[in-house]
This record gives C-alpha cells, structure tokens and sequence, in this order.
C-alpha cells in the first residue's frame, strides 16, 4: 500500500511571475505530488518576491494519484475560488474492470475480484450512457467529507464506517475511448462534486463486475484547459 503519500513526489516549480495581489496561475499536477504542495511552493514563491505574507489557494484538489489541471488563485482572486470551482470539470483516465480496491484506486491494494469477460463494448457502452445526467452519488470513504466532524478518510483509516449520504451531481458525457479487457479508458464531463473514483465503483457494479481507477487526469475546468498550464519539474 502506499503510505498515505507522504513520501510524495519532489519536485520543483520553473520560473513564473505572479501578481500577488490577485492572479490566476494554472498548473500540470503531476503523479503522487498533492495540490497542497503545489500550493505551498507558489505561496513561498510569490512571498519571497513581494516581501509580505500573500494569500494563495486552490480551485479544487485533485486526489494524490491523479494529475492534470490545479488552478492556483493568489490575493483579491481567492475570492474567485468558490466560482470557478462550481464550473463544469473533464477528466480522462483508466478502469481497471475486474478488481476493487477499498480507495476505489491504487491507493490501496485489490481487496476484491469479479467475472469481467462477460463485458462486452456495447454493455459497457450502455452502461456509461445510464450515468449521463442528474445522478446521486455516494462519496467514497477515502475522502475528505465530513462525518461526525471527522474527515471521512479518517474514520476509514481507523477502520471505522461512515453512513455517507449520497449527493446530487450531473454527468454531461461519459465517452469510452479505449476498450481493452480488463482496462477501459473514458473521458468524462462532469458537474462540481462529482467523485471519479465512485463513478469507477458504480460504473463496475453496473456491469455486474468491479472496477478501480488505475489513472485520472482532470483535463479542463471551465474555459481553463491543461494544455496552458505550467508543469512542474520532477526531481
């Protein structure tokens, strides 16, 4: 299993101006790296060259597994965060049918296999146009929603169980664009709040099997696309 990630990847950040009292950067996350240390080396950065304390945060975590687009807002935009969040998101990435992991991803390690051959494109097709919509989604256990004031990863790492109620998202496209058995590739568009790794869960309980998340890149937020965003060195 590994380690909650904090062995995280190093890395550095090429040279970038910023306004700091308000700009908008976009960043590449790469693979094992959190948002938080994306975060915590702009703060650094644009401190040391304004020579004050700068506000700085991030318009939507992604998970330490995924990569792909961070938006990092500093100063008067922080005040954007809650906006640009609530735009519409798509991510790319890989199911792993056949398998779960308790995390939904490789988190941790398979704790359970399903039948998968009896998977057809066209079933699998199907299923994927079932999800497009307004949908409830249950939120997976490793993750920071909170139950009983405890961060719900929390409780699942002490071995407890949270009775997470579902939430209301939408799914604007769910498009298979490789199908290899067991993987599957997609791309998906999706509303503020939606879980990639729920939909892996589901997706695999719909087709009679099970599935995990083997790769997640979130490609777009809104307007932002990843392909202008600045990439970290990895060291």
């Amino acid at each position: 299993m590994l380690k909650k990630f904090i062995n995280s990847a190093t890395f550095e950040l090429p040279a970038f101006e910023a306004d700091p009292e308000s700009d908008l950067l976009l960043f590449d996350k790469p693979y094992r790296c959190t948002s938080f240390d994306i975060v915590g080396k702009v703060r650094r950065i644009v401190q040391r060259q304004a020579g004050k304390k700068v506000k700085v945060g991030h318009a939507g975590t992604l998970d330490p597994l995924a990569t792909g687009l961070l938006i990092i807002c500093i100063g008067k935009m922080t005040k954007q965060i809650d906006s640009i969040q609530a735009q519409e998101k798509e991510y790319t990435g890989t199911f792993m049918m056949g398998s779960t992991t308790p995390s939904f991803d490789l988190e941790h390690p398979v704790d359970h296999e399903y039948p998968y051959t009896h998977i057809t494109r066209e079933l699998a097709e199907e299923a994927a146009r079932s999800f497009i919509g307004n949908i409830e989604q249950v939120p997976p256990m490793f993750s920071a929603v909170k139950f009983s004031g405890k961060r719900a990863y929390e409780l699942a790492r002490e071995g407890e169980e949270a009775a997470l109620t579902s939430k209301n998202i939408t799914i604007y496209d769910f498009e298979l664009t490789r199908f290899e058995l067991p993987e599957i590739d997609f791309r998906i568009r999706c509303s503020k709040g939606t879980y990639i790794r729920s939909i892996a869960r589901d997706f695999g309980k719909a087709l009679q099997s099970g599935a995990h998340l083997t790769a997640l890149r979130r490609t777009h937020i809104g307007n932002y696309h990843v392909k202008d965003a600045i990439k970290p060195i990895l060291l």
